[in-house]
């Protein structure tokens, strides 16, 4: 792991994190591409690239609901009851963030207020081609199903022999998902978000995936909801003398052995601590039957923050801002409102991030690579739509209408303004007024007063050339 000295008020800088938070160009090409072509060519182009990028592609791309449902005789029952659990906590935990709709009126009678609404239809993206991800299935079904999404729809890649992991269709029945598509990549994507001749389309794809995955989620975002740009995984640790080694060394290590490129961050103002730190990396690798993957994340991505002062550490975790933050430190929960940006926060020595990651609760699905500095972990809201609402009175209106025809004006919104003084002409005249008559001097109407020109107000500025 790289070691970086903040000292004497020094901050972290991009170069210092070696973040690079553009998607490679190749894949955002090809990504279009896949894109682009099932958009045209629907089923036959879905197909088509399953064969060449997963070796594998169903006859049908849905998963018969009996498949589905038998995926849970063919795991074993404590893999099953770990699913019960953890899908039990993950719902308690999100059922707490429902927002109800809600209004209120004024004295004059006008109501106003907010109607929140479950989406439609959300889809959910699981990897599954190397892997088996059950855990994304819960985070990501559970709170659209507490949302009261209509249908909850998950696409997973086969693997090469054709076969899907029974761990991931078993979280799909246990977390109530309403149709299983066999299919994955860029092409997934594309057909949750425009649909084909079998898989309809939905209204926001939530989900991580690796780079073809995201790069396709841009794309269509703005024609379909999604949830966001997840990069590599990532966690901070920081850590004071009452930390024990080799429990920080583990904790790095989970997040290193996702990937190469996941970032694991150490920041603590004890040099003895960082030491030992790395001592028990070398100790417990060695062990590590992901010892490739961890080695070359922790060696490529790995950085120690040696600093100076606990308010320089402090301020160099807010800095990172990273997806999962741990505070192993001697009083965590005193810390935390010093904490301004991190994905998710792990309090105390007892608090392992992989606990977040199954079943303690709330969402694992974080924003990552600096994000959530201005985002939010995957929640409720995610997979609902809120609705303004104005119901005026007609007394309420009186009331609003002389403001908002002066700031029309202002604007030079001509009918803006004429849309109100309409309506205060019908209240003026009564409701049998004939419609032309309304229509009379109807510049009296939408502006009835003159506002002063206003001032100028000048910088000096520098011109261009002749």
């Amino acid at each position: 792991m790289r070691r970086i000295t903040l000292e004497g008020g020094a901050t972290l800088t991009n170069a210092d994190l070696h973040r690079s938070g553009a998607l490679p160009k190749g894949a955002v090409e090809a990504a279009e591409a896949i894109v682009d072509a099932v958009r045209a060519g629907g089923d036959e182009a879905v197909r088509g690239y399953c064969l060449e990028f997963d070796g594998a592609a169903p006859r049908s791309f849905r998963v018969p609901d009996d498949v589905v449902a038998g995926a849970l005789s063919q795991v074993d029952p404590r893999f099953l009851a770990a699913l019960e659990k953890a899908r039990a906590q993950i719902e308690d935990f999100h059922r707490r963030e429902v927002r109800q709709s809600w209004f209120t009126t004024r004295l004059d009678g006008t109501l106003l207020g907010v109607k929140v609404s479950p989406l439609a239809s959300a889809g959910i993206y699981v990897p599954g081609g190397r892997a088996q991800y059950p855990s994304t299935v819960l985070m990501n079904a559970v709170p659209a199903k507490v949302a009261g999404v209509g249908r909850v729809v998950m696409v997973t890649p086969p693997q090469r022999d054709g076969s899907l992991s029974a761990y991931t269709l078993a979280a799909a029945a246990v977390a109530g998902v309403d149709e299983v598509y066999a299919v994955g990549g860029a092409q997934a994507v594309a057909a949750l978000a425009y649909g084909t001749e079998t898989i309809p389309r939905v209204d926001k794809i939530c989900g991580p995936g690796n780079a073809f995955v995201a790069a396709a989620k841009r794309y269509v975002s703005g024609d379909v909801g999604i949830d966001m740009i997840a990069g590599p995984s990532e966690v901070c640790v920081l850590a004071d003398d009452t930390a024990n080694p080799a429990v920080v060394a583990a904790d790095l290590m989970a997040q290193a052995e996702h990937d190469p490129l996941a970032a694991s961050y150490l920041v603590t103002t004890s040099v003895a601590l960082a030491d030992a730190v790395e001592g028990a990396l070398g100790l417990l690798c060695a062990q590590s039957p992901r010892a490739d993957v961890t080695l070359a994340s922790l060696d490529g991505q790995g950085v120690v923050v040696l600093c100076d002062t606990p308010d320089t550490a402090v301020a160099a975790v807010n800095r990172i801002a990273p997806e999962h933050l741990e505070l192993c430190v001697s009083d965590a929960v005193a810390l935390l409102g010093s904490i301004r940006s991190a994905g998710a926060i792990f309090a105390g020595h007892w608090s392992s991030e992989p606990l977040g990651d199954y079943v303690a609760g709330p969402n694992h699905t974080l924003p990552t690579g600096g994000t959530a500095a201005f985002s939010n972990p995957l929640s409720v809201d995610d997979f609902t739509t809120s609705s303004s609402v104005v119901c005026y009175s007609p007394a309420g209106m009186e009331a609003d209408a002389e403001a908002t025809q002066t700031l029309a004006q202002a604007e030079g919104l001509w009918a803006h303004a004429l849309s109100v003084g309409m309506r205060r002409r019908l209240l003026e005249r009564g409701p049998g007024t004939p419609w032309k008559e309304l229509c009379e001097d109807a510049m009296a109407a939408a502006w009835p007063d003159t506002l002063s020109t206003p001032g100028r107000p000048e910088l000096d500025f520098e011109t261009g050339g002749e």
